[in-house]
């Protein structure tokens, strides 16, 4: 069966021209730092960013803990969003295998850090204490319904960050995102920050991969430890050649992906049954809850799809995320809906 799914745009696939690219890439070996596409990779990456160099790793996952890693020391400490992904999903690595401690401070409903809650959060020089190091932000944020964050909140937070001595991470998994919903480019959204991760599999249609972005020092730190957690990648250009083509082209493409969205969450709402959050979509994520009158909760209901041919996500008892992507299309958001409209009627009688 060709499922439609809306899980989450990181099933997007390669398209027919990544296949191709990765079938003729030109390869080294990536430790010894010769796979010429890798490189060029990194080098594109790092020019899209406004930043020195990059580094390709195999998750956005690994990008954020270098990016930690490379700041911080056991015992010190890492201000970051109560809903951020290095938080909420990453498995505590930092703490785990760095040793690092999160300290963490309320993400605004728009997605945001309060820039009284950070300054707040920033420890004294004191025996009792651990040292602050860095501060994360996350764009477009996820738990917060995919909301893109603007280059001047960013840059706030920068400043602030700045002037306390600490750097400023960005997990920028979907940048591209917060770029096309904002009409900025994704260079703008980066400028101020010391470092930023994006993902090449979500939304871009890569198979893998992400790749971190800083300062020549901060990537030579980096790449030491992408050795140290098993990152290390040899003939790694056949992947990078589909990384290059998400950049260069799928990135360009992304409002697309917000249209669906959009016309999805109209359509969900028209037939009713699903309450959409406000605002929802801000980008391609559209977040809402089962209404009152539906007597099932959100597993059974993904159930229902299930059998109609279409793949969804709860994230709550009675909660879902709708996510749109290169491969939900007109026809794809016509069915979703025509299921939905099933569904809802055949579970009300």
């Amino acid at each position: 069966m060709d499922w439609i799914d809306v899980r989450s745009d990181t099933v997007t696939q390669p398209t027919p021209e990544m296949r191709e690219a990765m079938a003729r890439a030109a390869v080294g070996d990536d430790v010894f730092g010769d796979d010429p596409t890798v490189n060029k990779l990194q080098e594109l990456a790092a020019e899209k960013m406004g930043k020195e160099a990059g580094l390709f790793v195999p998750s956005g996952t690994m990008g954020n803990l270098l990016a930690i890693l490379t700041n911080c020391g056991r015992g010190e400490e890492a201000i970051m969003g109560s809903q951020c992904h290095s938080y909420m999903y990453e498995a505590a690595g930092a703490a785990g295998l760095g040793g690092v401690s999160p300290f963490i401070v309320l993400n605004q409903p728009d997605g945001t850090l309060d820039l009284a809650d950070v300054r707040n959060a920033i420890r004294t020089e004191d025996v009792h204490f651990p040292r602050t190091r860095m501060v994360l932000m996350e764009n477009t944020h996820n738990r917060c319904g995919g909301v893109p964050i603007s280059v001047e909140d960013t840059a706030a937070l920068a400043k602030l960050a700045h002037e306390n001595e600490l750097k400023l991470h960005l997990d920028g998994a979907r940048i591209f995102n917060a770029a096309a919903a904002l009409n900025v480019t994704a260079r703008e959204l980066a400028g101020s920050v010391d470092s930023v991760t994006f993902c090449l599999s979500k939304g871009l249609c890569a198979p893998v991969g992400s790749v971190l972005c800083g300062t020549e020092d901060c990537i030579y730190e980096a790449r030491h430890i992408r050795k140290q957690l098993g990152g290390g990648m040899r003939q790694a250009g056949i992947l990078a050649a589909a990384g290059i083509i998400a950049i260069e082209k799928m990135s360009l493409r992304l409002g697309e992906d917000h249209q669906q969205a959009r016309k999805l969450a109209d359509g969900l709402s028209a037939i009713g049954g699903l309450v959409i959050d406000e605002g929802s979509p801000r980008t391609n994520m559209i977040f809402a809850n089962l209404a009152a009158d539906i007597p099932i909760d959100a597993p059974a209901i993904n159930d229902l799809f299930k059998a109609r041919g279409i793949l969804t996500h709860e994230t709550g008892k009675r909660r879902f995320r709708f996510v749109t992507h290169y491969w939900v299309d007109d026809a794809a958001v016509t069915h979703i809906l025509k299921a939905w409209e099933e569904i809802y009627r055949s579970i009300r009688k």
